[in-house]
């Protein structure tokens, strides 16, 4: 199994990415998927899921109404629209099966999102 993390990088206050995971040798489109982000010395936390279909996604409070969940199951991808950036968005972002419904996969390397005022 591999996840390949993309698209973070340094960007201001109020400004936009988009994250992309790429995925192979999992069972992709039989799982959940999420987005997680860790700020050391913090564990990863959970920041957005999406259901197998896409139709079902979840947010935690502090991105509602700024993140977008997405998936593509022909490409066996997963991204992250971001929005409106604050600082507290800075962390290293890693995508993964969804913990509350499925069993994680080896974690890929993450992809570094800082933000500055």
């Amino acid at each position: 199994a591999r996840l390949v993390e993309s698209g973070g990088g340094l960007v201001q206050v109020g400004g936009s990415l988009r994250l992309s995971c790429a995925s192979s040798g999992i069972s992709f489109r039989s799982n959940d998927m999420a987005w997680y982000r860790q700020t050391p010395p913090r564990q990863r936390g959970l920041v957005a899921t999406i259901s197998r279909d896409g139709s079902v996604t979840h947010y935690v409070d502090s991105v509602k109404g700024r993140f977008t969940i997405s998936r593509d199951n022909a490409k066996n991808m997963v991204l992250l629209e971001m929005n409106s950036l604050k600082p507290e968005d800075t962390g290293e972002y890693f995508c993964n099966v969804a913990v509350a419904t499925g069993r994680l996969e080896t974690w890929g390397q993450g992809t570094l999102v800082t933000v500055y005022t």
